[in-house]
Parts: C-alpha cells; structure tokens; sequence
C-alpha cells in the first residue's frame, strides 16, 4: 500500500515569517538577519548603528528580501519598547525573535572595573531579558504564539581558559533564563531556546584564530577549525520556523564538539 511523505520539508520555512533580529548591524546578527530575509522572513534589523541597519535592509531588498531597520538600545527599556512596536506596526504583528545583541570586553580578571561589568552584563544578559519581555508580551496580546532565539555561547555551560568573567556570568545567565522563560510561557505557546555557537570565525575574531594563541584553541575543537557563519543556518532556522514546535527552554550549541571538551 502506497504511503504519503512521512515529513513535510515546509516545517522548517520561514517564509512570511516576522521577526525582529538584535544586533543586526554586523557579525553574527547580520548573517541571521540575512539567512531569514533569504528564506522568506519579514525581518526588523535591529541595533543601534541606524547607518549600517539602512545599508543592510537596501541589500536585502535588492535580492527581493523584505527587511526594515528599527533603531535599538538594549540597555533603554524605551528603545525596547519603541522598537517592538515599530517591528510589529511595520509587518503587523511578531512572530520570532532572535536575541542577539552583545558585547565582550577582553581583560585579565584584576583589570575590570564597575563599568565593564555594568556594560557587558547590562546589554548581553539584562538587555537580553527586557528583550525577550517585550517580545513575549506582543506574542501573547496576537494570541499566535511564537518565537524566542536567544544567542547565548557554549561557555554559558562551564568554565573555559579565558579572561571575560562578565561575558561568561551573562551567558551562563542567559541559559538558565531561557529555560525559565521556556517553562512559564509554554502555556502561551511561546517557545524559548538558546542557540550557542563555538568559535565561529568572523571579521571580529579572524586575526586572533590565526595567531598562535587561536591555533591552540583550534586544536582543542574536535572537527579542528573554527565554524563558518553559513554553520549556524540549520540551527536558527530549525528554532525559528515550526519545526521546533515541541522544543522550549532548550540550549543547542553549534560548536564542532567543542564543548563536549571543554566541560
């Protein structure tokens, strides 16, 4: 007896999708920005460098994509506010949002001050969280549900040889938020996970892999080599799209085993 297809591939589209994507303006945030206006998504690039946001939104548009830039603070609860509701007024309502504004400041231990902690926690783990706040009170309001992708980091899991105590504590936080936020929402059909890359190379971090201090990090990353920005594709687009439908307050890491090494 013939059989229908046992998967259906449309779970994994997001395709007319609305999504609000932090820290738009370049590195990580700027690929996922691209990734999901290629694949169909309504996409609010979001950050603070309104120039940059313009330029990308214009080379979204140019290939069909449908991209519009909203001016972001994460550390100003009225800029989160202001940019939630320019998103949604822009493409009529939410449907995920991909948290990933942040920032690391490189230091021994005895260096920091007051105000690196303040900066560093204040935008990756509180900024994060009044974020995902935001969100989720507009995906509850539509009553659709939807969403959350917070980019944490595998050292969120454990401890690691690197001088950046705020950058761990915020991303460890930012883990055990999302499966916080992940159980008390489910009711409301609003999933929560975190995404956790390994070292992926980027314009940011290219010269320092290259250096002898990056070649031993490598060695200790099983598939030897630092993942590529295309890597993390499968990943987000799996937690974005309805394929994830059962899946909240899970952490996926994408880091060629390197945290299974590592903890």
């Amino acid at each position: 007896m013939a059989h229908g297809p046992r998967s259906d591939p449309s779970r994994f589209s997001v395709e007319g999708k609305r999504v609000i994507v932090t820290g738009a303006s370049s590195g990580l945030g700027r690929q996922f920005a691209l990734t999901l206006a290629e694949e169909g998504a309504h996409v609010a690039l979001a950050a603070r460098r309104r120039t940059l946001l313009e330029e990308l939104a214009s080379e979204i548009e140019d290939f069909g994509g449908t991209a519009v830039p909203v001016t972001l603070d994460v550390t100003d609860n009225e800029s989160i506010d202001d940019a939630v509701r320019a998103a949604t007024e822009a493409f009529g309502g939410l449907d995920v949002l991909v948290n990933n504004s942040g920032v690391v400041i490189h230091k021994p231990l005895l260096e920091h001050t007051q105000t690196d902690w303040d900066a560093v926690v204040g935008v990756n783990l509180k900024g994060a969280w009044f974020m995902a706040q935001a969100a989720a009170r507009r995906m509850v309001e539509q009553g659709t549900g939807g969403s959350i992708v917070n980019i944490a980091s595998i050292i969120g899991h454990g401890r690691i040889a690197m001088q950046i105590p705020e950058y761990l504590a915020s991303k460890g936080g930012l883990i055990q938020l999302t499966k916080a936020m992940g159980t008390e929402l489910a009711r409301h059909k609003v999933r929560v996970n975190a995404l956790a890359p390994g070292y992926i190379e980027t314009d940011f971090n290219r010269e320092f892999l290259r250096s002898d201090q990056g070649a031993r990090l490598i060695r200790g990353i099983p598939q030897r080599r630092p993942g590529q920005l295309r890597e993390l594709d499968g990943a987000l687009l799996l937690l974005c799209s309805d394929a994830s439908t059962f899946m909240t307050g899970t952490v996926v890491s994408v880091d060629g085993g390197h945290s299974v090494t590592s903890v």
